[in-house]
């Protein structure tokens, strides 16, 4: 038989092959380049699968989808496998390799920078020192000088490069919430939601969701006080497979303003003023109170900025909201209306304002250490996720709107489902390249999760998009590690500032045949906004009506407090507007909370030495809504089931004290969870009464008393002397006792009290709950898990 002959090779079009302008008519690939070698064998099958790839869409079949009533359905773009994976490729050359291009062959249809955080985490474990070029550094105590004492060289490329990074180590801080600490954890679901969302977190029971936490104050600046009294702000990013979503609250449900236009004038008035940039991290002072006088709609917000919310004792004790009203979407496009609560498993509590302003002094970083304190000891923060749902029908026989963020729907309109629960339980490894660098935006949600039309909502929207534009360098922040999502990234974007990503390919636009149509839209199984219907309406600046009652949410608020927290808020006021200079900005204030709470203005009035003026006219001539007061909203509704863990207990000590009881107790508190510490006159070593020393752990002037959540004075009549003989101590015990902190008393410790001319009972003559005499430790644990003892609290204080 003759054996059978070779195809001949085809070069017909090989040059164009080879070129990268124009080609023949012929669409006819040749089946050879005249020479042979690897890179130009794969150019060839490159060149050769893309032609396939375009003849394949001879037209793009979805586009009367794009059109009328079909287009509420979206469809899955057009898309087709290219029958190589070199046809996407950008160079046939990729397949060469180096330890700096990769192995020489590329991933397929994957991102590498959304791979977890190890891959940018950096150790320096038995590694030498270097430039940012990697080249070693000999000697890095020295600049290079021409001669010992002569100038300096500028060609020290190592002392430049070091100064330069140095010179451009901080980026422009937050306008608001500039001060914050943040956590990395897990949001886990209590059962499958799939009915009330398509959102994946809420999938199915038990499924976990990483989440990244940041908590902040809103008005200060990047190095003012944690304690200041301000908003908290309250922001989880959660990393779905379906992308970030974040949850961009504050641990206060209501808002200043209704409409995201007024959002820069309600910063500037709040934040220094502008001729002398002062106060720092502080509304008291004219320019915010001018603002609030001539703004009703803010008289809500004032009654929880007045109160205990904006002192929280811990960011663990606060809860956390949505304020706005979003939709939940279901897989059938069922929408209900939500509002978002997280309720610490530690309880809410707060701090008392002299309390507070004393810590500012004493550890300006009071926040922030408690919740890295908290998560490295491994006693992790955990909240409750709950959610209000209603339907529009519903939402249409409030008494208010739910579009306006400067209310609530009450809970006893519609009660909080729990759906979920939040632990926080790794720190994070470097403060700015997380915590600094993460950027947190209301626009960030997943399929099922939806806006609704909250003016305020649909502004942050857009500012909080673009703030990160000058904040970050870019378009590209989204490429940070701490804000890439955990699914892939793929869309055509391939420039601007600081890219990290580098795209395989030439195509980049949608639709495409070139490369496949890929990546193509996702059609029913992405994003789609719900398809509200919208009368017919005219394009116009305003507010709804229901928008101009200002007043009935925020005496609702006032009466649903405890007497003691009553007290608070009235005195908060008084302290804002004493600091206030202009008498008509007070009186202004005056007549706004004239229309909230009778008892709260003559208070308010009294402690400013003015008359309670006329009430503020008010914008609406419909009757105030009247609701009945709402437990939930006092902080004492929620005592926590936490217990003592991670409370604060100083145990005052000095020689002669009782040295085996204070083991004892140490030990004990310990095994409850609570943090003790020695504190005495200075570091050191202190002898017992028995003769054996005990460490002092922390200085009465380095560790003041506002940094503990209870004192014990041990027995010993030598240390009790000592301590009374100290004025840091008197002062200690005295601020513990005004600061209605449980105080336990042994022995001879009793006669620091005396000392400190601190009553044993309260001024009713009745026992006082919080401070114990010769009781055991049981019942001083116990006062502890009930935070402070309120009843010994005075106007002004005794002590």
């Amino acid at each position: 038989m003759p054996s059978k002959k070779k195809p001949v090779a085809s070069t017909d079009g090989a040059g164009s092959v080879l070129s990268t302008m124009a080609g023949p008519s012929d669409p006819t690939p040749p089946s050879s380049l005249g020479t042979s070698n690897p890179v130009g064998d794969r150019l060839l099958e490159k060149t050769s699968a893309e032609k396939q790839l375009a003849a394949a869409m001879p037209s793009n079949p979805n586009k009367p989808s794009e059109y009328g009533q079909a287009s509420a359905t979206p469809l899955e773009g057009d898309h087709h496998k290219p029958s190589t994976h070199a046809a996407t490729g950008s160079t046939s050359s990729e397949i060469a390799s180096s330890d700096k291009v990769g192995s020489g062959t590329p991933p397929e249809g994957e991102n590498p920078t959304v791979a977890p955080l190890d891959r940018v985490r950096v150790d320096p474990a038995d590694r030498h020192l270097t430039t940012n070029q990697g080249v070693p550094i000999a000697d890095n105590q020295h600049s290079l000088k021409i001669g010992l004492r002569g100038p300096t060289a500028l060609e020290d490329f190592i002392l430049r490069e070091k100064i330069m990074h140095f010179d451009h180590e901080r980026i422009p801080e937050r306008v608001v919430h500039a001060r914050g600490s943040a956590a990395h954890g897990f949001f886990e679901a209590y059962d499958d939601f799939s009915a009330l969302t398509r959102a994946v977190p809420f999938a199915a029971k038990g499924k976990r969701t990483p989440v990244f936490v940041r908590f902040s104050t809103v008005a200060g600046e990047r190095g003012s006080t944690d304690t200041a009294r301000d908003v908290r702000g309250f922001a989880v990013k959660f990393y779905t497979e379906q992308g970030n979503w974040d949850l961009v609250g504050n641990n206060i449900p209501v808002f200043f303003i209704q409409d995201a236009i007024k959002f820069p004038d309600l910063v500037h008035a709040a934040k220094p003023e502008p001729h002398h940039a002062m106060p720092q991290a502080a509304t008291a002072h004219d320019t915010f109170w001018d603002f609030a006088g001539l703004s009703p709609e803010i008289a809500h917000m004032l009654m929880w900025i007045m109160s205990d919310r904006a002192i929280p004792r811990s960011y663990r004790t606060m809860q956390g909201f949505g304020v706005h009203t979003f939709r939940l979407v279901n897989a059938q496009g069922e929408s209900r209306f939500v509002k978002f609560h997280w309720n610490p498993l530690q309880g809410t509590h707060s701090l008392v304002w002299d309390e507070a302003v004393r810590i500012s002094g004493a550890d300006p970083d009071f926040h922030r250490r408690d919740l890295w304190e908290a998560i490295e000891s491994g006693n992790f923060p955990e909240w409750e996720l709950g959610v209000q749902i209603f339907t529009e029908e519903q939402a249409a026989s409030f008494p208010f709107d739910i579009l306006d963020a400067t209310k609530i729907v009450p809970e006893e309109l519609v009660p909080v489902t729990p759906i979920g629960r939040m632990v926080l339980n790794r720190n994070p490894d470097n403060f700015f390249a997380e915590t600094e660098q993460v950027a947190f935006c209301t626009s960030h949600v997943v399929p099922g999760i939806d806006f609704s039309n909250d003016p305020l909502l649909q502004g942050r929207n857009f500012s909080y998009q673009d703030t990160q534009l000058t904040r970050l360098g870019g378009p590209n922040f989204h490429e940070i590690p701490i804000n890439t999502p955990i699914v892939q990234i793929q869309n055509n974007q391939r420039d601007g500032f600081h890219r990290q990503a580098i795209a395989r390919g030439r195509v980049n636009y949608e639709p495409n045949s070139l490369g496949g149509g890929v990546p193509y839209q996702a059609g029913s199984a992405g994003f789609t906004s719900f398809p509200e219907p919208i009368a017919s309406v005219d394009k116009v600046r305003g507010n709804p009506e229901l928008f101009a009652e200002h007043y009935g949410q925020a005496r609702l608020f006032y009466q649903s407090q405890t007497a003691v927290e009553q007290e608070h808020i009235a005195n908060a006021f008084r302290f804002e507007l004493t600091r206030v200079q202009t008498p008509m900005v007070r009186e202004r204030i005056l007549a706004l909370l004239a229309n909230v709470d009778d008892g709260l203005v003559a208070k308010v009035a009294e402690g400013l030495g003015m008359d309670v003026p006329a009430p503020l006219p008010r914008v609406s001539n419909a009757p105030v809504p009247e609701y009945a007061p709402s437990p939930s909203l006092s902080l004492m509704a929620r005592p926590g089931q936490t217990g003592v863990r991670t409370r604060r207990v100083a145990i005052l000590v000095a020689p002669g004290m009782d040295g085996n009881a204070v083991r004892a107790m140490y030990d004990e508190l310990l095994a409850a969870g609570a943090v003790p510490r020695l504190v005495g006159n200075m570091l050191g070593k202190v002898k017992t009464s028995a003769g054996d020393p005990l460490g002092v752990e922390v200085s009465l002037e380095a560790g003041p008393s506002v940094i503990y959540d209870a004192m014990i004075v041990p027995d010993g009549d030598q240390a009790v002397a000592a301590l009374g003989r100290n004025a840091h101590a008197i002062d200690f015990v005295r601020e513990q006792y005004r600061h209605c902190k449980p105080i336990l008393v042994l022995g001879a410790g009793a006669g620091l009290l005396a000392k400190a001319m601190v009553p044993t009972a309260l001024p009713d003559g009745s026992d006082d709950p919080g401070l114990l005499v010769d009781a055991p430790l049981a019942s001083f644990i116990e006062a502890l898990a009930g935070h402070r003892a309120f009843a010994r609290e005075t106007d002004p204080p005794l002590v």
